[in-house]
């Protein structure tokens, strides 16, 4: 990283990868270092960058691991599969399959440590007083504020001793205090870091021949110096943002969004808590991969920055033209307290400041079509102009499991084989009523659903909003003959359904911002 990597966990000895025995496992985490870097300062300093903004007041929201008398201190926590929740853990399951006995696992576990950055001011006695802002005879202004150190520990761990029970090894990141004086003597800056206690366990158990199952769980093993402090105050010894990269020599990890055919069930057994396990890298068409990214935020598999993107804005959500041309739009007394707020942000200023007009129209985005557009022949008849006069979202229907579905059936959700909406698997194994058949202009057909439980359902049938799914992910469970209209009562009744764009399908919207 271009900031410096601080390296914790120096007690592990051997099992910590020192310079360039990583080889080829090092260049599969070199492939998804970009995706970990979002992940790592995700919501780290948000638009407009400035201290003063009410949104970078409440900070560190994902991957947030603090001391367990902290967390626990009302009761214990709910696992969830993301981490989006205050833990005191986390802990990634995955399926690897290894054919050699000589196989090594790599585990790469990353966060941020929080870091006071306190301006002082010199009483002109050698004393100096914390000020939450100051200004030097250069006309700089200098902030107090919370900062980031970002550290992660590596293990190199054979799978046959993770199969003998695994290895517990510390990932500690060290406190520390650094001054630094201010120009013309006005001051100093100090920054200061907290120790914060950590541990890692890996562990593996076999599966099927050739398969295993990988845990890794990372604790924060630190004792809470007030369990009822405030929680800004227990962020001094937590570990931020953090996220394991896994991988290895002689292992591929298996797909837990969409796994290969006979691995669904395996898969299903695997049991993730505040993070969310995918496969990184390029796809490579298998269901697999080299390496996998534990994030404490819900990818795809694969997941990738778009290339038009020349620089992180610390939100993975984002689209880069919006926000840059947001932030060009700043005053000159928003950017210098923005500058002066944190280094990131000053970087990102410059960075629009002076950006050169060719990047900044790449920025309008890209469409990057997963189905070639078939020749004039081979199209549809509906693809010509008045050539879908024949079809009838409401009234079609289409065949699966021999049963025809259309508007007014009930069928049970079966996502699966749309590795870039991990969305989907919120909805597995749910009843839904379809709302009307679609086709797409490549071809496919995708069916508008309710789902049955869903206390909006009534309102998403009448402003025509739905989820759509194809028909290999329903089960039909019967079928009603007439629509029943979703409108509120007096209403004309129900709207013809939309066809799906970009606002329904997550894997559908242009590119053009971070992951």
């Amino acid at each position: 990283m271009a900031d410096g990597v601080g390296v914790g966990g120096g007690a592990v000895g051997a099992a910590l990868v020192d310079g360039d025995d990583a080889g080829g496992p090092r260049d599969a985490f070199e492939q998804v270092g970009a995706v970990a870097d979002a992940v790592l300062y995700e919501g780290y300093l948000l638009y407009p960058y400035r201290r003063s903004s009410p949104k970078n007041r409440v900070r560190w929201q994902f991957g947030v691991l603090l001391p367990r008398a902290w967390v626990e201190r009302d009761g214990p926590v709910t696992p969830g599969i993301s981490g989006s929740a205050d833990s005191w853990y986390q802990q990634t399951e995955c399926l690897v399959r290894a054919s050699r006995a000589d196989a090594v696992v790599r585990v790469r576990v990353r966060c941020l440590q929080m870091q006071d950055k306190q301006v002082e001011q010199a009483d002109g006695d050698g004393r100096h007083r914390p000020v939450e802002s100051l200004r030097t005879a250069d006309g700089t202004v200098h902030l107090s504020f919370e900062e980031a150190v970002p550290r992660e520990s590596e293990l190199v761990l054979p799978l046959a001793e993770l199969l003998r029970g695994g290895r517990t090894a510390p990932v500690d990141a060290a406190g520390g205090v650094e001054s630094e004086p201010l120009p013309g003597g006005a001051g100093r800056t100090v920054r200061r870091r907290r120790e914060v206690r950590a541990a890692v366990t890996v562990t593996a158990e076999p599966v099927a021949p050739e398969l295993y199952r990988l845990r890794v769980r990372t604790e924060n093993t630190g004792e809470a110096v007030d369990p009822r402090a405030p929680r800004h105050e227990a962020l001094r010894q937590a570990l931020i943002a953090t996220h394991t990269l896994v991988g290895g020599d002689g292992v591929e990890f298996v797909s837990l969004i969409d796994p290969p055919e006979g691995l669904a069930e395996p898969a299903r057994q695997c049991r993730n808590a505040f993070t969310f396990p995918v496969l990184g890298g390029p796809p490579a068409g298998s269901g697999s991969a080299g390496v996998m990214l534990s994030a404490p935020i819900i990818l795809p598999d694969h997941p990738q920055v778009a290339p038009e993107s020349p620089g992180d804005l610390h939100d993975a959500a984002e689209i880069d033209e919006i926000l840059t041309l947001r932030t060009m739009l700043l005053t000159d007394e928003e950017k210098a307290e923005a500058r002066a707020t944190d280094p990131r942000a000053a970087r990102i200023l410059d960075r629009v400041d002076t950006m050169p007009r060719e990047v900044f129209e790449r920025l309008h985005g890209a469409i990057r079509s997963l189905t070639p557009v078939p020749p004039p022949a081979d199209r549809p008849a509906w693809w010509q102009e008045g050539g879908d006069d024949g079809l009838s979202p409401a009234t079609d229907t289409v065949s699966v499991a021999g049963v025809a579905v259309g508007g007014g059936s009930r069928v049970r959700l079966r996502p699966r084989g749309r590795g870039a909406d991990a969305q989907d698997m919120f909805l597995d194994g749910r009843t839904a009523r379809v709302a009307g058949v679609f086709h797409d202009v490549d071809g496919s057909v995708h069916l508008a659903v309710t789902v049955d439980d869903d206390p909006a359902a009534e309102l998403h049938g009448w402003y025509g909003r739905f989820h759509y799914f194809r028909p290999d992910e329903l089960e039909p469970l019967g079928h009603s003959d007439v629509l029943e209209p979703s409108g509120p009562a007096g209403s004309p009744g129900p709207r013809s359904p939309r066809s799906p764009g970009p606002a329904d399908r997550p894997q559908e919207r242009r590119s053009g911002g971070r992951p």
